[in-house]
C-alpha cells in the first residue's frame, strides 16, 4: 500500500503539470519497452521499437539491470532540453548512491562507474543516449502526447471546478482513494508500505500516455512530489493514428482479432464466429484463445460448444472506436 499524507495547506499545493514532460514519458515508453506483460496489446510495438532503436541508445540498457531505474533519471521539464538538463544537474550524492542502489551486488559496465565518480564523458554518453530514444521513441508520437495531455488536464480542471481537489485526486486514478487527508492504493509487488508525507512541498500530477500500471510516485527531498500516472489509451501510440480509432486497434490486434471483438455484441461460438467472419473454425478459435489471454473476452461451455463474450475490458476498447 502506497499512502501520501496531506494537511489543509498540502491541498492547496497540488497542481496539475500543465504540460506534458519529455523525459518521464521517455522513462514511461522504456518501462513499456523492456516489461514483458499485455504481449497482445504491446508485443508488435515493443519488437518494432526494439528494432528501430539505434547503437547510442544502448548505454540505457546499463542503468537498469534489474529493471529500476535510478530516481536522479525522474526529472520534469517541459522540453526535452530541459529535462536532460535537469538529469545533468542531479545532485552528484544522488547520482551515486542510486547507481549504487541498482547495481547492490552486480558488477557494472566502465562508464557507469565513470557516471558514479561524475566522470563528464559518462554524462555526454547518457544525455546522447537518453536524446537518441526520445528522438527515435517519443518523438514521433509527440504531437499526440500533447493533445492527449491537454484532454487530460481539461478533465482534471473540470473534476476541481465541480467537486473539488478531494474528489478530483481519486478520479484521476481509479482503485485509488482519499479519506481523512490520505490518499492511497494498493502497490502489488512493493515489499513494504510506503508512507509519504508531504509536509508543505507540494504534489504534482503527471498523466503519462505511454504507462499502463500503478501511479509511480517520486519522493525526493526538497522537491514536490511527483505522482505520474497512466492516463493513456491501454494502447501503444501510434504515429498518425489517433489512439481509440479503428486504425490503431487493428494496428495492435490485428483486423481479423478487431472484427471478432467487435462481432461478440452478444455471445457466439466458435463456429458462428468463424462463419460471421469467413475464416476456419481453427483460426477463429486461435485467435478467441489470444483475446482471452489479454482480458479482452472470456469462453464458457454451453453444452457440446463454446460461447465466447466480451469483458468490460474488451467493450470500452470497442466502444471507444464505435
Amino acid at each position: 500500500m502506497i499512502r501520501i499524507r496531506f494537511t489543509a495547506e498540502d491541498f492547496a499545493r497540488v497542481r496539475f503539470a500543465a504540460r506534458p514532460a519529455p523525459v518521464p514519458e521517455l522513462n514511461a515508453a522504456f518501462m513499456m519497452m523492456l516489461g514483458g506483460g499485455d504481449e497482445l496489446l504491446f508485443g508488435r510495438w515493443r519488437r518494432r521499437v526494439l528494432r528501430s532503436l539505434p547503437d547510442a541508445v544502448a548505454p540505457l540498457a546499463d542503468l537498469v539491470p534489474a529493471g529500476d531505474p535510478p530516481l536522479f533519471l525522474d526529472v520534469l521539464g517541459e522540453t526535452l532540453t530541459e529535462g536532460l538538463d535537469l538529469v545533468a544537474g542531479a545532485p552528484p550524492k544522488l547520482v551515486r548512491s542510486e547507481l549504487e542502489r541498482v547495481y547492490a551486488g552486480r558488477p557494472s559496465p566502465r562508464w557507469i562507474r565513470e557516471l558514479h565518480a561524475g566522470g563528464a564523458d559518462a554524462l555526454r554518453v547518457l544525455r546522447r543516449a537518453q536524446r537518441a530514444a526520445f528522438e527515435t521513441v517519443v518523438a514521433p508520437v509527440w504531437p499526440l502526447v500533447q493533445d492527449l495531455h491537454r484532454a487530460e488536464f481539461t478533465r482534471h480542471a473540470l473534476t476541481v471546478a465541480e467537486h473539488g481537489v478531494g474528489a478530483a485526486l481519486p478520479a484521476l486514478v481509479p482503485g485509488t482513494r482519499l479519506r481523512d487527508g490520505v490518499w492511497e492504493w494498493a502497490a502489488p509487488g512493493v515489499a513494504h508500505e510506503r508512507e509519504i508525507t508531504l509536509g508543505g512541498r507540494g504534489l504534482v500530477l503527471l498523466p503519462t500516455f505511454h504507462w499502463t500500471g500503478r501511479p509511480l510516485v517520486q519522493d525526493l527531498p526538497d522537491r514536490p512530489v511527483v505522482v505520474t500516472y497512466a492516463a493513456g489509451p491501454g494502447l501503444p501510440l501510434t504515429p498518425g493514428a489517433a489512439p481509440g480509432t479503428d486504425e490503431s486497434l487493428a494496428t495492435v490486434l490485428g483486423r481479423t482479432r478487431l472484427e471478432l471483438l467487435r462481432a461478440l455484441t452478444d455471445a457466439h461460438t466458435t463456429t458462428t464466429l468463424a462463419r460471421r467472419l469467413g475464416i476456419s473454425n481453427a483460426t477463429a478459435s486461435a485467435h478467441a484463445s489470444a483475446l482471452r489471454g489479454a482480458g479482452l473476452i472470456t469462453t464458457s461451455r454451453a453444452g457440446r460448444a463454446v460461447e465466447h463474450r466480451r469483458t468490460a475490458l474488451g467493450t470500452l476498447l470497442v466502444g471507444a472506436v464505435a
